[in-house]
């Protein structure tokens, strides 16, 4: 079984009693395809948390973020039949940001009711990170373990969760 880890940034941009949600749909081959998750991405050489948090924000939404938090820390792992992947995942919020959004090549951007978020096509895993932010918890390390779409494990804080 191939094995590899990721380093990645998540961001949630709140516009008052909404978050700024991706509609992942443009790629065929996509662990998100049809989620509905924040935007983010992979780090590249030499980048700070922030420094990626920046980048992929301009890159996917055309915004600039000028206020965020760091919220925690989520290790996601992810096991297929021809591999396991580790997510190293710096999970942000924002709420101050200038400039015009723009269409994302990902797949569509919209704004989202905070109340409607649990609706959605989302990771199992995300609610349980959405609940945290909600409740304003202070930072964490939240572990989510998967096989194939289903989570088979959460650990906040090195202690096992009952999510269900």
């Amino acid at each position: 079984m191939k094995k590899r880890s990721e380093f990645t940034t998540l961001c949630y941009i709140e516009d008052e009693s909404r978050y700024l949600m991706l509609h992942r749909t443009a790629k065929e081959k996509d662990v998100n395809k049809d989620k509905w998750i924040g935007v983010g991405g992979h780090f590249e050489a030499h980048e700070s948390p922030e420094d990626c948090l920046l980048r992929e924000v301009k890159e996917e939404t055309g915004l600039t973020l000028i206020s965020w938090r760091f919220r925690g820390i989520v290790t996601f792992t992810l096991k297929t039949q021809e591999e396991q992947i580790t997510e190293y995942m710096c999970l942000y919020t924002a709420d101050g940001y200038e400039g015009t959004l723009t269409p994302c090549e990902e797949g569509t951007l919209e704004w989202v009711e905070k109340k409607d978020l649990f609706s959605l096509n989302l990771w199992e895993g995300d609610k349980i990170f959405f609940r945290l932010l909600q409740e304003e918890y202070p930072f964490f390390s939240l572990k989510l373990v998967y096989e194939g779409n289903e989570l088979r494990e959460a650990v906040l804080n090195g202690t096992n969760l009952e999510w269900k």
